[in-house]
């Protein structure tokens, strides 16, 4: 029997203590639920925020995304993104190819980095890759060769020399020689 891979998945969801806030708040309203009759309703706002915790997320893997909001689900495939609609407050938001957009529960735009590596590339990744400055001034040892910036030096031994892979696209992903 062959052994079925598990695709590996990341899930952005609210973190699980946050339940014990609606669980205080159940013990804090209960002096005030016994003090008239259909009082006792008022534990229905904790049991809905506990609900929203439980059920609000997203859950990405490398064939789908899943997004959970309180009240639907949605379900598309990677081949469907058209693009993402990124907002400091808001989130992230998923533009379809067929232009709808789904929110896409507690991902942020700090999380797009793992969006990118989960995706398989469909999802460019924003983050800027600082190149190896290399050594600071104080700790060039005296009397070294130093290339011009202008310049890169090309003769190191270990084929770093600063140059850029060609064809690596906009940012230059690792330097040369390197596999």
């Amino acid at each position: 029997m062959a052994e079925q891979q598990v695709p590996t998945r990341l899930v952005f969801r609210v973190p699980g203590i946050a339940v014990l806030a609606p669980a205080l708040l159940a013990i804090c309203a209960t002096p005030f639920a016994f003090g008239a009759p259909l009082f006792w309703l008022v534990y229905l706002v904790p049991i809905a925020i506990t609900a929203w915790v439980v059920r609000v997320r997203t859950v990405v893997t490398e064939v789908d995304v899943v997004a959970r909001t309180a009240t639907r689900t949605t379900r598309f495939g990677w081949e469907r993104l058209g693009g993402l609609k990124l907002s400091e407050k808001q989130g992230v938001t998923a533009v379809l190819d067929d232009g709808a957009e789904v929110a896409l529960p507690q991902v942020r735009v700090r999380h797009l980095p793992a969006l990118s590596l989960m995706s398989g590339g469909r999802v460019p990744d924003p983050t800027p890759h600082a190149e190896d400055p290399g050594p600071a001034p104080d700790q060039v040892p005296a009397g070294a060769d130093q290339a011009s910036p202008a310049e890169p030096d090309q003769s190191a031994e270990d084929g770093r020399g600063g140059a850029r892979v060609p064809g690596a696209g906009e940012r230059g992903v690792g330097p040369a020689g390197a596999e």
